[in-house]
């Protein structure tokens, strides 16, 4: 999981992967991931272009475990796609959580695997013959 191949792992990347795996809905997990990359910027909380890189590049590691992982080229179009219409340099947490219900191809396993634990609970009361 480390990215940077000293074998140590930031704190901020555990959390990342923690807060995705974890069995929260995904806007609870969509605004937690907000909060732990935005920065403070006077009365609002913004994300900056570089802090969704690394958020994106730290949540990549997931998938790139079990060899799905994408290149950086798709988290560099996924930015793209992110401030397309954006004039400032971050963004606030309604536009971040906006383009994420978009399901960005680069973070298309995040709620699949949502949808996926989600129908683990489910039960139905028929049964085959």
């Amino acid at each position: 999981f480390p990215r940077s191949g000293t074998g140590y792992v930031k704190t901020r990347s555990a959390a990342a992967a923690l807060i995705s795996l974890s069995g929260d809905t995904l806007l609870a997990k969509y605004r937690a991931l907000f909060q732990f990359y935005a920065g403070p910027d006077g009365k609002e909380t913004l994300i900056t272009c570089s802090a969704l890189r690394s958020l994106l590049t730290d949540l990549n590691q997931i998938p790139a475990i079990v060899g799905e992982g994408c290149t950086l080229s798709c988290v560099e179009i996924a930015i793209h796609d992110c401030f397309r219409g954006v004039l400032n340099a971050a963004i606030v947490e309604e536009k971040f959580l906006s383009w994420l219900r978009s399901e960005p191809a680069v973070l298309l396993w995040l709620p699949t695997c949502y949808r996926l634990s989600a129908t683990e609970m489910v039960s139905h009361q028929t049964r085959c013959r």
